[in-house]
C-alpha cells in the first residue's frame, strides 16, 4: 500500500511518466481527516484513480494514488502539496500521543484574516478567469466576489481573499501579487489596492438577493433533478448499496458510479456531514470511467448503521451528491441572462475549491463575457450552499435552447471534468 516511513506524508514519484504518483499519510486520525485530504488533493487539480484508507480510531493509514487532471498546465507543486496535506494531520501525530485527549479548541485554527483586493481597468474577454487563475496559483482563496462593469467597458472588481500562506499582510507577499496581477490586468489598469477587510466590510460579502421559487425549484427539488437525471450515464451506472451481514462491527457501504472531478472529495464530504466514520476502504477508478468503492463505515457512536431509515437517507444523500454534486442553471433576470451555479457547503463552512475557477474557465472557452458575479451563500432546506450569480448581458437575452443548453452544459462538464 505504500513505503513505510516516518514521515507524516511521503510523496512517491513514478518511474514512468504515465504511471500515477503515490501520495502516502500515516498520523493519528481525527474526524473528518479523509474529507480534508481529498479536498486538497482536488485544489491541487489532481485526479485520484485509486486509494486505499485504514483507521482504528487513533491512526490512520491513507494511501492515495493520483494524477494530474490536466496535463499541460506548467509543473505540479509536490513540495507545497507535501506541505499542506501535513498541515491538515493532527500536531499531535508528530509527539506520538492521542489527539482525542485534546479539547476541541484547542485543536480548532483560528479563522484566517480576510483581505480586500479591488481593481478598476478594462474589461476583455477572459480577464476574471485570468485574474482568478494568478489568485489560485498564488494559493489567494476567494471567499467572495463583487464583479460590475461600466457603460463605458471598464470594470470595478472587489475580492474578498485569505491567504493560505499568511503572508499577505507583509509587504513583499502584496508586491508579488500587484506583479501578478498587472501581468494579466495590462496597462488599462487604473487601480489596484490590497487591504485588510474591515468589520464594515462584511454587510458586501452577503448575498445580494434571495433565490427566486422558481430557482430554488429549478436546482434543488430532488425529485425533478432526479427525473432529469433518470435516463443519463451517470445515472445507469449508479448503484449505493449497504450490507451488514458482512462484518461483525462494520456496515459495507458499496458505491458504484461513473468518474467526475472530486468523486472522492464528495463522497467522504457527504459522509463527514452525515457523522459516519470510515474504518477501512478501498476505491478504485477504472479505465472506462467507472468508479467501484467498499467503505466499512460506523455511525459516530461506533456503531453500525442498523436503522433502516437511516440506511435508506444515507443512500439517497449519496445517490444525489454522485448524480449532481454541483447545480446549475440558467434564467432570465430582467433584459439579462443569469448563470447560477450552487456549491454544497461542509457543515465544517468550507466550500468547493475552484469552483469560481471553473465557471470562469468555461464562460471563457465558449467566448462569454461576465458583465457582473457575486458570490453569497443560502440556506436551502437546512442545507447551506454557496451560489454564484454571473450576469451574461443584454444580447444573450434571447438564446435559443440549443445555445442556452450549450452554456450550461459548458459549464458542468467543466465543474465535473468531463470538458
Amino acid at each position: 500500500m505504500g513505503v513505510p516511513s516516518d514521515e507524516v506524508v511521503q510523496i512517491q514519484h513514478p518511474d514512468a511518466a504515465d504511471d500515477p504518483t503515490v501520495v502516502t499519510v500515516s498520523c493519528s486520525d481525527k474526524t473528518g481527516l479523509g474529507c480534508d485530504l481529498c479536498r486538497v488533493v482536488l485544489l491541487f487539480g489532481l485526479n485520484i484513480l485509486k486509494g486505499d484508507m485504514s483507521t482504528d480510531g487513533r491512526w490512520c493509514y491513507i494511501v492515495l494514488w493520483v494524477v494530474p487532471r490536466r496535463r499541460g498546465r506548467g509543473p505540479m507543486a509536490w513540495d507545497l502539496l507535501k506541505e499542506r496535506l501535513v498541515e491538515l494531520c493532527p500536531a499531535a501525530a508528530s509527539f506520538g500521543f492521542d489527539s482525542s485527549y485534546l479539547e476541541p479548541d484547542d485543536l480548532a485554527p483560528a479563522a484566517p484574516q480576510v483581505f480586500l483586493l479591488k481593481f478598476c481597468c478594462f474589461d476583455r474577454m477572459g480577464l476574471l478567469h485570468d485574474v482568478t487563475r494568478v489568485l489560485c496559483e498564488m494559493e489567494l482563496t476567494i471567499r467572495r466576489v463583487k464583479v460590475s462593469t461600466t457603460p463605458d467597458g471598464r470594470v470595478m472588481d472587489l475580492f474578498f481573499i485569505t491567504d493560505a500562506r499568511e503572508l499577505l499582510h507583509t509587504k513583499n507577499r502584496r508586491e508579488e501579487a500587484y506583479e501578478r496581477l498587472q501581468g494579466v490586468l495590462g496597462d488599462s489598469v487604473t487601480s489596484c489596492e490590497i487591504d485588510s477587510a474591515t468589520e464594515d466590510m462584511s454587510c458586501c460579502i452577503q448575498a445580494s438577493a434571495l433565490l427566486s421559487p422558481h430557482v430554488l425549484e429549478q436546482m434543488f427539488d430532488i425529485d425533478l433533478i432526479e427525473g432529469q437525471l433518470s435516463h443519463s450515464r451517470s445515472n445507469s451506472c449508479l448503484s449505493v448499496t449497504m450490507d451488514n451481514s458482512l462484518s461483525p462491527v462494520h456496515t459495507l457501504i458499496q458505491i458504484q458510479c461513473v468518474d467526475h472531478k472530486g468523486l472522492v472529495y464528495d463522497i467522504m464530504r457527504t459522509l463527514k456531514d452525515c457523522s459516519i466514520q470510515i474504518s477501512y476502504g478501498r476505491f478504485y477508478a477504472g479505465q472506462k470511467g467507472r468508479c467501484e468503492l467498499d467503505l466499512f463505515a460506523v455511525q459516530s457512536d461506533g456503531k453500525k448503521i442498523l436503522d433502516q431509515q437511516k440506511q435508506r437517507t444515507l443512500c439517497s444523500r449519496l445517490r444525489m451528491e454522485l448524480l449532481c454534486p454541483l447545480r446549475v442553471a440558467l434564467v432570465d433576470r430582467g433584459p439579462d441572462m443569469e448563470l447560477l451555479v450552487a456549491n454544497p457547503v461542509e457543515v465544517s463552512g468550507k466550500g468547493r475549491p475552484l469552483v469560481f475557477y471553473d465557471i470562469t474557465l468555461a464562460l471563457k472557452n465558449l467566448h462569454k463575457r461576465i458583465f457582473l458575479a457575486e458570490i453569497g451563500r443560502h440556506v436551502v432546506d437546512d442545507r447551506e450552499w454557496e451560489v454564484y450569480r454571473v450576469h451574461l448581458g443584454e444580447h444573450d437575452h434571447e438564446l435559443s435552447c440549443s445555445a442556452r443548453s450549450k452554456i450550461v452544459d459548458g459549464v458542468m462538464n467543466m465543474l465535473m471534468g468531463w470538458d
